[in-house]
């Protein structure tokens, strides 16, 4: 049996959770990946309101598995300043006091396991925010002090709030991704063993932010083979030739073609899913492939149904028996 392929709804946040499922459902998706804060409310104690999400995705014949805290999961380690603002609700931002930014954040990621127990799910999505990715190019000269540092308040910030998650049954899973406290393999391991190797702490993959980063991606899932919690299926593309905007940017927009990364619907980038697909087999991955779909120069709903069509296309199950098993006496 394919994996359930799923859409990551945070970037239809304009249109209401019945809107995002009637065009779900016709684009093919077997499920969503509800985005917070825009199609869940956690501060919600009342089970009619989950009741109600669940109804709602039955109504179109859709499966949940995982909600995800991109946004607001961003404000509990970094270092709060007015770009915050855009991103978070009210009700995080508040005066903009950076440790109250932060200490609501850090509330609100808990009440988000509340939610995901509610809807009878086990597993988060988020970030975590990070305070030494201003440290990121080692000049004027970062000592190894100055990071070990951030992976201690981002420990400090976040064992409390794996505990609860496990208490709940629940799991945290980091989108590994540039800004956030693990954005490569060695990062990643950095922060698992920050947490002492949590049990609710592990990754979401997605290719997408590592490739364009000239890490290797699909080593990343042997790597971590019980860590991998959820998967982003997402493409993107970077130049063989030099570009005027280089890895960092250049302050240039996403989309603008002097870059020389940039997202791309399912298909049309580089990353290679394929392999991707044979990695997870082999490590037993068997949860859903979320379509977070993101390339500025289409059409949304062109992109999403072009990216639903082609995960499933590319998906498949491993052999349970050997191709040469029969063969001879």
């Amino acid at each position: 049996m394919s994996r359930p392929v799923t859409l990551y709804s945070l970037q239809f946040g304009d249109l209401s959770l019945e809107e995002i499922c009637r065009k779900a459902k016709s684009w093919g998706y077997d499920g969503l990946e509800l985005g917070i804060p825009n199609h869940v409310d956690v501060r919600q104690t009342n089970e009619t309101y989950y009741q109600g999400i669940l109804d709602t995705l039955k109504k179109y014949g859709l499966s949940l598995h995982t909600i995800s805290t991109h946004l607001i999961g961003q404000a509990v380690c970094d270092l709060i300043d007015i770009r915050h603002r855009d991103i978070q609700p009210d009700y995080i931002w508040g005066d903009g006091n950076p440790d109250g930014v932060s200490r609501r954040a850090a509330e609100n990621l808990i009440q988000t396991a509340h939610a995901a127990k509610a809807l009878g799910i086990d597993t988060v999505i988020g970030f975590t925010g990070s305070p030494i990715w201003h440290l990121l190019y080692s000049f004027p000269p970062v000592s190894p002090k100055m990071v070990d540092d951030g992976y201690e308040l981002f420990a400090k910030r976040f064992i409390p709030i794996l505990d609860e998650y496990h208490k709940l049954g629940i799991r945290y899973a980091l989108e590994v991704h540039p800004t956030e406290i693990a954005f490569d393999t060695i990062t990643a391991q950095r922060a698992l063993e920050a947490v002492d190797f949590h049990p609710a702490f592990g990754f979401n993959f997605d290719p997408s932010h590592l490739g364009y980063q000239g890490v290797d991606y699909v080593d990343f899932i042997y790597r971590f083979p019980e860590r991998i919690f959820r998967v982003h299926m997402k493409d993107v593309y970077w130049s063989d030739t030099p570009k005027p905007a280089g890895v960092f940017g250049g302050y240039v927009t996403f989309g603008d073609p002097r870059r020389y990364w940039n997202f791309r619907s399912m298909g049309r980038g580089k990353i290679n899913f394929e392999e991707i697909i044979r990695a997870l087999n082999s490590v037993g991955y068997q949860g859903p492939l979320s379509v977070e779909w993101e390339d500025s120069a289409m059409d949304r709903e062109h992109g999403a149904r072009e990216s639903c069509e082609y995960v499933k296309r590319i998906d498949f199950q491993t052999n349970a028996i050997a191709f040469d098993a029969n063969f001879g006496k």
